[in-house]
């Protein structure tokens, strides 16, 4: 027996005439909406992981990039190239670990300018730093492989002070 729902709809082309829109449901669009939602349901979910996924790879991109202009920033202050390289690469290291970012990342300090260009002339030291983080700590628990992020940034060195 199937179940019979009615509403009152108002003609307003009448006075005060109303009729009654009655409608069947049948025995058989019973259980539709379950059966949508289970077939809904994981596509919905696959799609906020992948947000959720894509938002945690920006994040960990941007401490790369903040641990890049930290080396360089710390290499540019140095007053020897190989004091540049040693700050630099302490400096990339704990702001990735201070982050909470997985890593060991890979320094690499540009400090050719520092003998190259006479004091007084305006140098430069530039900083890339690259860190593969695993895919587990960015989207989903247990995925295997990793993630290549990578930055540079160039700090001036200060023109009128001794190289």
């Amino acid at each position: 027996m199937s179940r019979r729902w009615c509403r009152v709809i108002e003609d307003r082309t009448r006075e005060n005439w109303t009729r009654e829109d009655c409608t069947q449901v049948s025995k058989t669009d019973r259980g539709n909406a379950a059966l949508e939602l289970v077939i809904l349901a994981p596509v919905l979910l696959a799609l906020l992981s992948l947000v959720i996924a894509g938002g945690r790879t920006t994040v960990a991109q941007g401490s790369v990039d903040a641990a890049a202009r930290d080396a360089a920033r710390q290499a540019s202050i140095a007053l020897t190239p190989a004091a540049a390289q040693t700050a630099g690469l302490v400096s990339a290291s704990a702001a990735l670990r201070r982050d909470g970012l997985d890593c060991s990342p890979a320094v690499a300090i540009d400090t050719s300018q520092f003998t190259s260009i006479p004091v007084g002339r305006p140098a430069a030291v530039t900083a890339v730093v690259s860190c593969a983080v695993p895919l587990a700590n960015l989207a989903l628990p247990g995925l295997p492989g990793t993630a290549r992020l990578s930055a540079s940034f160039t700090s001036p060195l200060d023109t009128y002070r001794s190289r």
